[in-house]
């Protein structure tokens, strides 16, 4: 499996930010504005659980690959790296769960 995926999906992203929202679903995204993209990961949440609910393996990997999608769509729109999130997934490896969610509330 290729990590430099996410890099190469956040370029175009970006590069989306000047196209024509007649002629690239992700710009006519950020055209629409930020309601918009949190709308399409409200619903692609929503049919990830779907699938995990009805158990087909297949169905989940592809609404997670939709969910992951507009996930990168909102951290370009916000002008984030999704080196960011990895960042941060990063530091929280082998922190136990629970002390890192209480560490966030103090």
């Amino acid at each position: 499996m290729s990590d430099d995926i996410i890099e190469r999906l956040m370029k175009v992203l970006e590069s989306r930010k000047a196209a024509d929202p007649e002629t690239s679903y992700v710009a006519s995204l950020y055209h629409q504005g930020l309601d918009s993209i949190l709308k399409k990961i409200g619903e692609e949440s929503a049919e990830t659980i779907i699938a995990a609910k009805a158990g087909d393996k297949k169905q989940i990997v592809y609404e997670i690959a939709d969910l992951w999608f507009h996930c990168l769509v909102l951290l370009a729109q916000q002008n984030l790296d999704a080196r960011q999130v990895l960042e941060e997934l990063e530091r929280r490896f082998g922190l136990s769960g629970i002390d890192e969610k209480a560490a966030r509330h103090k």
